[in-house]
Protein backbone atom coordinates (compact mmCIF):
# COMPACT_ATOMS: atom_id res chain seq x y z
CA UNK A 1 0.00 0.00 0.00
CA UNK A 2 1.58 3.48 -0.50
CA UNK A 3 2.17 5.53 2.32
CA UNK A 4 0.81 9.11 2.32
CA UNK A 5 2.80 11.98 1.72
CA UNK A 6 4.23 13.55 4.96
CA UNK A 7 3.31 10.11 7.06
CA UNK A 8 6.14 8.26 8.58
CA UNK A 9 7.01 4.96 6.76
CA UNK A 10 4.61 2.06 7.73
CA UNK A 11 6.46 -0.19 10.76
CA UNK A 12 6.93 -3.53 9.98
CA UNK A 13 5.48 -5.66 12.60
CA UNK A 14 6.66 -9.31 13.77
CA UNK A 15 3.37 -10.70 14.32
CA UNK A 16 2.46 -14.40 15.80
CA UNK A 17 0.39 -16.64 13.97
CA UNK A 18 -2.23 -15.46 16.29
CA UNK A 19 -1.86 -12.17 15.62
CA UNK A 20 -1.79 -12.58 11.24
CA UNK A 21 -5.45 -14.85 11.79
CA UNK A 22 -6.67 -11.59 13.33
CA UNK A 23 -5.23 -8.79 12.03
CA UNK A 24 -6.87 -6.16 9.88
CA UNK A 25 -7.51 -6.52 5.91
CA UNK A 26 -6.56 -9.93 6.19
CA UNK A 27 -7.89 -10.86 2.81
CA UNK A 28 -6.36 -8.00 1.22
CA UNK A 29 -2.57 -8.91 2.81
CA UNK A 30 -2.94 -12.60 1.12
CA UNK A 31 -3.64 -11.34 -2.04
CA UNK A 32 -0.70 -8.94 -1.67
CA UNK A 33 1.48 -11.87 0.14
CA UNK A 34 0.55 -14.40 -3.31
CA UNK A 35 1.33 -11.32 -5.55
CA UNK A 36 4.66 -10.84 -4.20
CA UNK A 37 5.29 -14.74 -3.92
CA UNK A 38 4.31 -15.50 -7.72
CA UNK A 39 6.21 -12.60 -8.51
CA UNK A 40 9.13 -13.48 -6.24
CA UNK A 41 9.31 -17.25 -8.22
CA UNK A 42 8.85 -15.92 -11.66
CA UNK A 43 11.67 -13.90 -11.62
CA UNK A 44 13.97 -16.38 -10.32
CA UNK A 45 13.02 -18.66 -12.94
CA UNK A 46 14.23 -15.28 -15.29
CA UNK A 47 17.46 -15.32 -13.86
CA UNK A 48 17.82 -19.22 -14.48
CA UNK A 49 16.25 -19.33 -17.97
CA UNK A 50 18.62 -15.74 -18.69
CA UNK A 51 21.36 -18.02 -18.57
CA UNK A 52 23.59 -15.62 -16.88
CA UNK A 53 22.97 -17.56 -13.25
CA UNK A 54 20.84 -18.07 -10.83
CA UNK A 55 20.28 -16.26 -7.72
CA UNK A 56 22.33 -17.53 -4.77
CA UNK A 57 19.67 -20.33 -3.11
CA UNK A 58 18.84 -21.41 -6.85
CA UNK A 59 22.49 -22.40 -7.53
CA UNK A 60 22.15 -24.57 -5.02
CA UNK A 61 18.72 -25.99 -6.35
CA UNK A 62 19.51 -26.04 -9.29
CA UNK A 63 22.76 -28.31 -9.13
CA UNK A 64 20.64 -30.59 -6.69
CA UNK A 65 17.99 -30.70 -9.51
CA UNK A 66 20.05 -31.81 -12.25
CA UNK A 67 21.47 -34.35 -10.19
CA UNK A 68 18.37 -36.32 -9.00
CA UNK A 69 16.30 -35.51 -12.68
CA UNK A 70 14.18 -33.42 -10.53
CA UNK A 71 12.37 -29.68 -11.18
CA UNK A 72 14.13 -26.36 -9.74
CA UNK A 73 11.06 -25.60 -7.83
CA UNK A 74 10.55 -29.12 -6.83
CA UNK A 75 14.22 -29.03 -4.93
CA UNK A 76 13.40 -25.29 -3.67
CA UNK A 77 10.40 -26.41 -1.91
CA UNK A 78 11.98 -29.81 -0.64
CA UNK A 79 15.13 -27.19 1.10
CA UNK A 80 12.10 -24.96 2.08
CA UNK A 81 11.11 -27.36 4.28
CA UNK A 82 14.12 -28.94 5.75
CA UNK A 83 15.79 -25.50 6.37
CA UNK A 84 11.91 -25.14 8.32
CA UNK A 85 13.40 -27.96 10.48
CA UNK A 86 16.14 -25.70 11.80
CA UNK A 87 13.56 -23.16 13.12
CA UNK A 88 12.12 -25.23 15.75
CA UNK A 89 15.83 -25.30 17.83
CA UNK A 90 16.15 -21.79 16.73
CA UNK A 91 12.31 -20.77 18.13
CA UNK A 92 11.40 -18.63 15.30
CA UNK A 93 7.76 -18.68 15.25
CA UNK A 94 6.13 -19.92 12.18
CA UNK A 95 3.42 -17.91 10.13
CA UNK A 96 0.77 -17.89 7.12
CA UNK A 97 3.66 -16.17 4.75
CA UNK A 98 6.33 -18.58 5.77
CA UNK A 99 4.30 -21.49 4.81
CA UNK A 100 2.42 -20.22 1.60
CA UNK A 101 6.93 -19.13 1.02
CA UNK A 102 7.85 -22.38 1.31
CA UNK A 103 5.33 -23.99 -1.46
CA UNK A 104 4.26 -21.09 -3.64
CA UNK A 105 7.75 -19.47 -4.43
CA UNK A 106 8.83 -23.23 -5.72
CA UNK A 107 5.88 -23.77 -7.70
CA UNK A 108 5.81 -20.34 -9.43
CA UNK A 109 9.97 -21.02 -10.51
CA UNK A 110 8.38 -24.33 -12.07
CA UNK A 111 5.71 -22.54 -13.65
CA UNK A 112 8.36 -19.69 -15.04
CA UNK A 113 10.44 -22.14 -16.57
CA UNK A 114 7.60 -23.52 -18.42
CA UNK A 115 6.30 -20.81 -19.86
CA UNK A 116 9.31 -18.53 -20.65
CA UNK A 117 11.32 -19.53 -23.12
CA UNK A 118 15.66 -19.39 -22.65
CA UNK A 119 17.04 -16.23 -23.61
CA UNK A 120 18.25 -16.10 -27.63
CA UNK A 121 21.78 -14.34 -27.53
CA UNK A 122 23.50 -12.08 -25.15
CA UNK A 123 21.36 -8.99 -25.75
CA UNK A 124 18.25 -11.19 -24.34
CA UNK A 125 19.80 -12.38 -21.75
CA UNK A 126 21.16 -9.40 -20.04
CA UNK A 127 17.75 -7.91 -20.64
CA UNK A 128 15.96 -11.23 -19.25
CA UNK A 129 18.43 -10.73 -15.70
CA UNK A 130 18.47 -7.31 -15.39
CA UNK A 131 14.73 -8.00 -15.63
CA UNK A 132 14.71 -10.81 -12.76
CA UNK A 133 16.73 -9.06 -10.61
CA UNK A 134 14.60 -5.73 -10.50
CA UNK A 135 11.09 -8.47 -10.42
CA UNK A 136 12.81 -10.28 -7.58
CA UNK A 137 13.09 -6.94 -5.45
CA UNK A 138 9.72 -5.56 -5.89
CA UNK A 139 7.83 -9.08 -5.60
CA UNK A 140 10.06 -9.39 -2.01
CA UNK A 141 9.22 -6.21 -0.90
CA UNK A 142 5.74 -6.16 -1.65
CA UNK A 143 5.71 -9.93 -0.40
CA UNK A 144 6.96 -8.68 2.77
CA UNK A 145 4.72 -5.47 3.17
CA UNK A 146 1.80 -7.64 3.60
CA UNK A 147 3.36 -8.17 7.30
CA UNK A 148 2.36 -12.31 6.92
CA UNK A 149 5.94 -13.64 8.43
CA UNK A 150 9.00 -14.09 7.11
CA UNK A 151 10.19 -16.92 4.71
CA UNK A 152 12.41 -19.57 5.77
CA UNK A 153 15.45 -18.83 4.48
CA UNK A 154 15.25 -15.32 5.76
CA UNK A 155 14.03 -16.73 9.48
CA UNK A 156 16.83 -18.84 8.82
CA UNK A 157 19.11 -16.00 9.12
CA UNK A 158 17.17 -13.65 11.73
CA UNK A 159 17.18 -16.66 14.06
CA UNK A 160 21.00 -17.58 13.39
CA UNK A 161 21.77 -13.86 14.33
CA UNK A 162 20.01 -13.95 17.39
CA UNK A 163 21.04 -17.37 18.61
CA UNK A 164 24.77 -16.27 18.20
CA UNK A 165 24.32 -12.22 18.78
CA UNK A 166 25.64 -10.97 15.58
CA UNK A 167 24.41 -8.49 12.87
CA UNK A 168 21.75 -10.09 10.50
CA UNK A 169 24.25 -8.91 7.50
CA UNK A 170 27.27 -10.73 8.23
CA UNK A 171 24.86 -13.43 9.25
CA UNK A 172 23.29 -13.22 5.77
CA UNK A 173 26.30 -13.20 3.90
CA UNK A 174 28.19 -16.58 5.32
CA UNK A 175 24.84 -18.34 5.08
CA UNK A 176 24.75 -17.55 1.24
CA UNK A 177 28.33 -17.68 0.87
CA UNK A 178 28.06 -21.25 2.06
CA UNK A 179 24.64 -22.01 0.05
CA UNK A 180 26.37 -20.17 -3.20
CA UNK A 181 29.61 -22.59 -2.93
CA UNK A 182 27.68 -25.89 -2.04
CA UNK A 183 25.63 -25.07 -5.23
CA UNK A 184 28.84 -23.91 -7.31
CA UNK A 185 30.75 -27.36 -6.04
CA UNK A 186 28.15 -29.32 -7.52
CA UNK A 187 27.99 -27.72 -10.35
CA UNK A 188 25.17 -24.89 -10.25
CA UNK A 189 24.80 -22.08 -12.70
CA UNK A 190 27.02 -19.70 -10.95
CA UNK A 191 27.43 -16.21 -13.11
CA UNK A 192 27.33 -12.78 -13.54
CA UNK A 193 23.63 -12.77 -12.98
CA UNK A 194 24.42 -13.88 -9.56
CA UNK A 195 26.62 -11.21 -8.21
CA UNK A 196 23.90 -8.83 -9.71
CA UNK A 197 21.30 -9.97 -8.14
CA UNK A 198 23.36 -10.47 -4.72
CA UNK A 199 24.60 -6.82 -5.04
CA UNK A 200 21.05 -4.58 -6.34
CA UNK A 201 18.63 -6.76 -4.41
CA UNK A 202 19.51 -4.88 -1.37
CA UNK A 203 18.77 -1.54 -2.74
CA UNK A 204 15.93 -2.31 -4.82
CA UNK A 205 13.94 -4.05 -1.65
CA UNK A 206 14.62 -1.04 0.45
CA UNK A 207 13.28 1.74 -2.16
CA UNK A 208 10.34 -0.25 -2.46
CA UNK A 209 9.35 -1.47 0.72
CA UNK A 210 8.02 2.07 2.34
CA UNK A 211 5.79 2.35 -0.40
CA UNK A 212 3.95 -1.23 -0.20
CA UNK A 213 3.93 -1.67 3.46
CA UNK A 214 0.44 -2.56 4.85
CA UNK A 215 0.65 -1.04 8.23
CA UNK A 216 -1.08 -2.95 10.95
CA UNK A 217 -3.69 -0.90 12.46
CA UNK A 218 -5.65 -3.49 14.00
CA UNK A 219 -5.45 -7.31 15.89
CA UNK A 220 -8.04 -9.06 16.82
CA UNK A 221 -10.54 -5.73 16.52
CA UNK A 222 -8.76 -3.75 18.52
CA UNK A 223 -7.08 -0.94 17.74
CA UNK A 224 -3.61 -0.31 17.46
CA UNK A 225 -1.29 2.53 17.62
CA UNK A 226 0.51 3.38 13.85
CA UNK A 227 3.34 5.86 14.58
CA UNK A 228 3.02 8.94 12.47
CA UNK A 229 -0.83 8.43 11.62
CA UNK A 230 -4.04 10.32 13.17
CA UNK A 231 -6.76 8.23 14.20
CA UNK A 232 -9.90 8.00 12.12
CA UNK A 233 -12.22 10.89 11.98
CA UNK A 234 -14.29 11.48 14.99
CA UNK A 235 -12.05 9.26 17.26
CA UNK A 236 -9.82 11.12 19.72
CA UNK A 237 -6.39 9.73 20.68
CA UNK A 238 -6.87 7.19 23.96
CA UNK A 239 -5.20 8.84 26.78
CA UNK A 240 -2.18 7.45 27.93
CA UNK A 241 -2.56 5.21 31.22
CA UNK A 242 -1.77 7.46 34.40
Amino acid sequence: MTRDRGRAPARLDNLSLRDQLGVDRLPLRLLQMMAGLTGFGVSLAMLLESGLGGAPWDVLHAALADRLGLTVGSLSIAVSFAVLMLWFPLRERIGIGTVANSIWVGVSIDLGMLVLPAADGLPAAVAMMLAGVGLNGVSGAVYIGAQLSAGPRDGLMTGLARVLSRPVGPVRIVLEVIVLLSGWALGGPLGVGTVVYAIGLGPIIQLTLPHVTMPVRALRGRAVDVPGQTPPTGQAPEPDPA
